[in-house]
């Protein structure tokens, strides 16, 4: 492992980036433009230009809809800790995880009332969790340095998500959940303009990850994102489909495009996030006829 890998993945190494990302999300902001800034960032990913004027793929469309749709009700559901009010008032209170706590300070946070197990993550992003399977091996000391970095953070600045700009930074804890696999399977419903169109399925997040693609018959796309797909063995349709198909179609119904996630644990139905911008505009199917075929899917407003 090179030394940049190991800085990377050491708990200094993220610590100093945590620390990085606060002092940039109070710079970049203030001197490019929300606009100017997506331009570039579309352009450090793929190589070439943003057409806002008239966007045709996916990711195009994702990183138009940074810019043009300001629904406020994005910003309440981006948010971990409103977004499961939003799930309630839909009457979907049974697919919420339980909730131990919300904190606006890592000092608040009572460590030895906790259960042995749980998760705790940032509410006003991603790529913010611990997931803690055995409290007792935990290293709580720099668990609570590096979230003290967490709630100065704002994930706006770098691909500008303007939802996670005005989201009260807290830290919510929650039920650890695990399936027979010892993990998790995501289960990621794409909804265009209200209604579900195809669902992004991931496993081994945290070993060997894999993601398929499959259409609302559960027949699996040939096609790639980010992640390599995992062919060597039949995936069966949870016997709970139809439900959170129709979850996912009751909870995106206000916007124009919407990510609906879920986790499934021996057919319960867990509700994960609500995500506008997938990979943060910065990723694109493959091949490409796909990223223009989920394009046309969205409508835009």
């Amino acid at each position: 492992m090179g030394i940049k890998s190991t800085i990377k993945n050491s708990f200094w190494g993220e610590y100093l980036i945590s620390v990085y990302h606060i002092a940039m999300c109070k710079i970049m902001p203030a001197i490019v433009s929300d606009e100017k800034a997506v331009k570039k960032y579309y352009k450090k990913k793929f190589g070439k230009e943003l057409d806002l004027s008239n966007p045709q793929t996916f990711a195009e469309k994702t990183n138009w809809y940074k810019l043009n749709d300001k629904n406020p009700l994005m910003e309440k559901c981006a948010d971990k800790v409103s977004a499961r009010d939003y799930v309630s008032e839909k009457g979907f209170d049974d697919y919420l995880n339980e909730c131990y706590g919300v904190y606006d300070s890592v000092d608040d946070i009572k460590y030895e009332a906790l259960p042995d197990s749980f998760v705790i993550k940032a509410a006003h992003g991603s790529h913010m969790c611990y997931i803690v399977k055995d409290k007792s091996i935990f290293n709580w000391k720099q668990a609570k340095k590096m979230m003290k970095t967490w709630l100065h953070q704002d994930i706006y600045w770098s691909g500008r998500e303007w939802v996670y700009k005005n989201v009260p930074k807290r830290l919510i804890i929650e039920k650890y959940l695990e399936d027979e696999t010892g993990e998790l399977r995501d289960y990621k419903f794409y909804c265009f303009n209200g209604e579900p169109r195809f669902v992004q399925y991931d496993t081994g997040r945290f070993s060997q990850h894999r993601r398929n693609i499959y259409d609302l018959d559960f027949e699996l796309m040939p096609v790639r994102y980010v992640v390599d797909r995992k062919t060597d063995e039949i995936i069966k349709k949870p016997d709970c489909f139809e439900n959170m198909i129709e979850c996912a179609r009751r909870l995106s119904e206000p916007f124009q495009f919407a990510r609906i996630d879920f986790y499934l644990v021996k057919e319960n139905i867990y509700f994960g996030e609500i995500t506008f911008f997938s990979s943060g505009g910065g990723a694109v199917f493959e091949p490409e006829e796909y990223e223009y075929l989920f394009g046309q899917m969205w409508q835009m407003k």
